[in-house]
């Protein structure tokens, strides 16, 4: 029965047409806590938990490659990897190009170094300061519209969006008084106010552009793209799903979220 059960689970991986037979190649920005990020050189945070109980249920093995996150649907598409899990927040530009399997869903914040005086709220507060965000962020063009269509309108100075390779660089940029604030998940946001010792502090009052996060998938990769929806489904049944996204204090998503994110706005 054992040597049968591993007969079928070797033959359903050939059947992803994964880049590797028998692996689940994936890619993600490992510079991103506590959703992905390396510590004593090992992968850890949310992404791996999630990745490798979804490798476990389609029977492969998880292997990650750390790419900036910019660079990571050409990576995709180039055929550098099979799925992309980096806390790749779904919008219909990146789903003109790839496929999504929704698992979560997060935010944004504003941090502001704590002797600031300034606390923007909303991103309409943001004209005329320097913000510092991750390179590629989903966010950038949402400023860039507030700044053109609210900022200059009414005799404002335009969002002044410097984009780093890594969130980690974001944040140094406030710390360095080198930006004005930064704009990022939330629960980037947060960790950095505690990983900072209190130098930084969130003034957002409320989760910014709300939005459904996915893996990226190639959309020529149906079939991978149905076996981690079922390896999913899976884990859902075994309670493996809700544990892990308790964990990181995240939810999941609806299929209204997923609507609305994919809506061009």
């Amino acid at each position: 029965m054992a040597a049968g059960l591993f007969v079928q689970q070797s033959q359903a991986a050939t059947d992803y047409n994964t880049i590797e037979p028998g692996t689940l190649t994936i890619g993600s920005d490992m510079t991103y806590p506590p959703y992905i990020y390396l510590e004593n050189g090992q992968p850890v945070g949310f992404e791996i938990e999630f990745m490798n109980a979804v490798a476990k249920h389609m029977g492969l093995e998880p292997e990650f490659v750390d790419t900036r996150f910019a660079q990571l649907i050409v990576g995709l598409r180039s055929n550098r990897f099979d799925v992309i899990a980096s806390l790749l927040y779904i919008t219909p530009e990146r789903a003109d190009v790839i496929d999504y399997v929704p698992h979560t869903q997060t935010g944004s914040s504003i941090l502001v170094a704590s002797d600031s005086a300034a606390e923007p709220k909303r991103p309409e507060d943001l004209c005329g300061m320097r913000v510092s965000s991750i390179q590629g962020a989903s966010w950038i063009p949402k400023l860039t519209k507030v700044s053109e269509e609210h900022c200059l309108p009414n005799d404002q100075q335009a969002i002044d969006i410097r984009e780093f390779s890594t969130a980690p660089e974001a944040t140094q940029a406030v710390l360095a008084n080198g930006v004005d604030a930064q704009f990022a998940d939330a629960a980037v946001a947060k960790l950095a106010v505690e990983k900072t010792g209190d130098a930084l502090k969130i003034t957002s009052e409320s989760l910014i552009y709300p939005i459904a996060v996915g893996l990226g998938i190639s959309k020529n990769q149906q079939a991978l793209k149905e076996g981690i929806e079922t390896a999913i489904e899976e884990m859902k049944r075994t309670g493996e799903y809700q544990d892990i996204l308790d964990k990181y204090n995240l939810s999941k998503p609806n299929p209204q979220d997923v609507e609305a994110a994919l809506a061009d706005n």
